[in-house]
């Protein structure tokens, strides 16, 4: 019945609205090249056995390994590039304090104060038509006199590693921040070194991308007695400065051991005043004892949790134990409060445990600005942090040359 019904209604439609499909010819092309492969199926009972053809297209050509398979070659994944990092453009490089032009000096007539620094003594010098100087504000005063310990002149290079027991508790950080405070200030140059036993990332905190490593200055250290040949195998950072970045060991096939070290010691030492090491948490680790042997003074760095503070002093227990204990006398100790397991209550009770052992302890507070795997830069710290991790700076040169400093 349905069907007689959709008959009726098709011979019902008016012609106009029958459509008339036209199809081209089927065109027949050239099949790829092909490999007949006869695989004999396996026998089944009460069957004939029949060889059933398998057409097998053959792979296009490519420039990989002849011997690898067709479908080897199809399936081999392709790693996509990280981004280059952006390096930042309106950034102004310092060069080394002792390159930079001199600031012009207003002579002073004698018997005549020099002209006051600071809002409120600036003020009434120039209201008094230059009658009246207070002198520097308390503030300058204290400014001058942090600035003169961390300049405090060195006849020779002054070699520092920065020491932990535990990892993640800022060691690379607190690196790259006190060679910047001392590069902004110091007249010689200031240099630090990366000697992680493992691919150590101080060359990547700073503002600069890394033209070379360690590992270039060791192989080309019979020719960079010249400063300016050593310059081509360092980065600069925007603060003054020079890193020594570390060499992607994994894939070299050989550790920055002490020999290396050895070596990078000597080509620097008669170019910089001031050589800071980033030893991580290697005490152990050939390159570590090497710095250790050249150490003018070492930098041990905590976290501000018992248990990390724990870790620092068996470091400086190590230290002892392995015929150190001058350096362990004269130690700075920097409590890093940026780390997760910080104890504010008891930082008070860990300073005093580190007091009785080592010369100073500074501690460096919480700061957004050194989150973890970022761009170091002191000018982008907070004003009481950046004055931590320059008191931090004056109290390891106060270390040097005439004795004990202030602290």
């Amino acid at each position: 019945m349905g069907q007689q019904a959709d008959d009726d209604l098709a011979a019902a439609l008016p012609p106009s609205l029958t459509v008339d499909l036209h199809l081209p010819d089927p065109v027949h092309e050239a099949p790829a090249p092909e490999d007949l492969v006869e695989i004999d199926a396996p026998p089944v009972a009460g069957a004939p056995t029949v060889s059933v053809p398998i057409v097998v297209v053959a792979a296009p050509a490519t420039g990989g390994d002849p011997a690898a398979g067709p479908a080897e070659a199809a399936s081999a994944p392709v790693p996509v590039p990280l981004p280059e990092r952006a390096e930042p453009a309106a950034v102004e490089r310092r060069a080394p304090r002792s390159e930079r032009p001199a600031k012009p000096v207003t002579p002073v007539k004698p018997g005549k104060r020099p002209r006051p620094e600071g809002r409120w003594p600036e003020f009434v010098y120039a209201a008094t038509l230059h009658l009246v100087n207070l002198g520097d504000s308390p503030a300058v005063r204290a400014r001058k006199a942090l600035d003169a310990r961390i300049a405090r002149p060195a006849e020779s290079a002054r070699f520092v590693p920065v020491l932990s027991r535990k990892g993640g508790v800022g060691t690379t950080t607190l690196t790259a921040l006190v060679g910047m405070a001392l590069a902004e200030v110091r007249e010689d140059r200031v240099l630090a070194i990366d000697a992680n036993p493992d691919r150590g990332t101080l060359a990547d905190r700073i503002t600069r991308q890394p033209r070379s490593t360690v590992r270039d200055i060791v192989l080309n250290a019979h020719e960079l007695s010249d400063p300016e040949r050593l310059e081509a195998h360092v980065t600069r950072d925007v603060s003054g400065l020079d890193v020594a970045g570390s060499a992607a060991e994994t894939l070299l096939g050989e550790a920055f051991d002490d020999g290396a070290y050895h070596v990078v010691s000597d080509v620097v030492a008669p170019h910089y005043g001031v050589v800071l090491t980033d030893a991580g948490a290697g005490l152990t680790h050939a390159a570590t004892r090497a710095a250790l042997q050249r150490a003018d003074a070492v930098l041990v760095v905590s976290g501000g949790g018992i248990d990390e503070a724990r870790l620092a002093s068996e470091a400086l227990t190590w230290l002892e134990a392995n015929q150190y204990g001058a350096l362990v006398e004269n130690a700075v100790v920097a409590i890093n409060t940026s780390t997760q397991g910080t104890d504010l209550e008891m930082l008070p009770d860990i300073e005093k445990h580190f007091r009785s052992r080592v010369r100073a302890v500074v501690r460096i507070p919480y700061d957004p600005a050194l989150s973890s795997g970022a761009i170091i830069r002191l000018d982008a710290l907070r004003p009481f942090t950046r004055d931590s991790v320059r008191d931090l700076a004056a109290v390891l040169m106060d270390g040097f040359d005439d004795g004990q400093g202030a602290e």
